[in-house]
């Protein structure tokens, strides 16, 4: 049953406890990316069989294997696979950003932007499929400009990957795939093996062992962010339909048995109807074991004095998701600090989202929305900055130079201003 407070607890910490714990996954991972390294593409068949239960002779999958699977699709979910990768690519475009130069009596000054080259998605398979994730993550990705965009995925029993995420594949524009999950992928990703190129940044969800590995091999890869468990806020008063509510806590429920389902109102008549609802619906779902942990393990609801109240908790607690189910939603945008992405209104459901709305899925979670953002096309992006000074330029700046450089005891880098104007 979920819990129903009376305001939140002190901290993010003491609300979700049962979150944050984590799987000590260290020494696991450390091996599996040593064994990636030393033993290449071996490691990863091995670990593909021993994971898995696939027994693989090429780990890349084949043109034939895209094709094959985009045949067998559905035509009506390659349909809306394509209207979703529209509005993902309509969205992401707008992030596309330019270079500057100032130029000024001898001076230029600027910065260049420079698209990543190789860009590495890791798409988990496990409980559940994510098509939805290869077009987040594929699409920015490729307007940002990178050369090659190589994906990995784990395979099923029989050597194949779900048609679905390769249906997904085609229509993002992906160059690669390969046949790998877990840890094992991250450390191919990272460092290269006989098959697996190396990429220089690796995005993308999965679970405690994926996350782990993603920590170790950063710095020699760049990495989107650690991700936690699925999250939704919801922000809503008495005037919405309880059914509604539940259905939309449930939605993030079902994904992990530690996301964390919470609702923030300012009617406990209406709290109390959206928990028995909650009862109500969870026996319909087909994911209903995982959400029932997660709803009993992780799932609050927050009934604070009034909504300016409800705002604060939002910001406190920092949502990945945060559904504003209130009149004239608009008006609280401006008062959200603190949340991944934000949905507006009592018909936008996260799962707009997770697939449709063109607005990017990747987000941050366990509070770190406080600092980080949404993936976006920044991601995919380096800027280099440039500087130009002539020598009248020069002349007029080296004192200022010298003096600065002297100040920090640096007497080598003031010497190497005003030695240009000695003779």
């Amino acid at each position: 049953m979920i819990k129903i407070l009376k305001d939140m607890p002190e901290s993010r910490a003491q609300m979700f406890s049962g979150v944050e714990k984590k799987i000590d996954v260290t020494a696991i991972v450390k091996e599996i990316i040593a064994t990636v390294q030393r033993d290449g593409d071996k490691a990863l068949k091995a670990y593909a069989q021993k994971f898995d239960g696939a027994v693989l002779d090429d780990l890349r999958v084949s043109q034939a294997e895209i094709a094959e699977a985009v045949e067998s699709v559905e035509p009506e979910f390659l349909e809306i696979l394509q209207k979703a990768a529209a509005n993902i690519r309509e969205f992401h475009l707008q992030q596309r950003r330019d270079g500057f130069r100032l130029d000024k009596d001898g001076v230029v000054v600027g910065q260049k932007i420079i698209p990543i080259e190789n860009a590495g998605l890791y798409v988990p398979g496990g409980t559940a499929a994510y098509p939805s994730t290869v077009l987040m993550d594929a699409i920015p990705a490729k307007i940002a400009g990178c050369k090659r965009v190589v994906m990995t995925t784990p395979p099923d029993k029989r050597g194949k990957v779900n048609p679905v995420i390769l249906a997904a594949a085609y229509v993002a524009g992906v160059d690669e795939i390969y046949k790998s999950g877990g840890a094992q992928a991250i450390a191919a990703l990272a460092y290269g093996t006989e098959s697996v190129p190396k990429v220089d940044k690796i995005v993308g969800p999965g679970n405690a062992f994926v996350a782990e590995a993603k920590r170790q091999v950063f710095g020699a890869v760049s990495i989107d962010m650690i991700a936690g468990p699925s999250e939704i806020m919801v922000l809503a008063d008495g005037k919405n339909n309880p059914k509604h509510i539940a259905a939309d806590l449930l939605s993030q429920a079902e994904h992990d048995k530690m996301a964390s389902a919470v609702l923030v109102t300012d009617d406990m008549s209406f709290a109390k109807a959206v928990a028995q609802e909650i009862e109500e619906q969870i026996p319909l779902l087909a994911r209903a074991e995982i959400a029932r942990a997660s709803i009993d393990d992780n799932g609050k609801i927050i009934v604070t004095d009034d909504i300016e109240r409800a705002v604060e908790v939002a910001n406190q607690i920092a949502p990945e998701h945060l559904e504003v189910c209130l009149d004239e939603p608009f008006a609280y945008l401006d008062k959200i600090k603190n949340a991944g992405s934000v949905f507006l209104g009592r018909y936008c459901p996260e799962a707009l989202g997770d697939y449709y709305a063109g607005s990017n899925h990747t987000l941050p979670t366990s509070g770190t929305a406080r600092f980080s953002s949404a993936l976006s096309v920044d991601d995919f992006i380096k800027k280099t900055q440039y500087i130009y000074y002539d020598e009248s330029a020069l002349k007029k700046v080296c004192k200022d130079v010298e003096y600065f450089a002297n100040k920090e005891g640096l007497t080598a880098h003031a010497r190497s201003a005003v030695i240009r104007f000695e003779d």
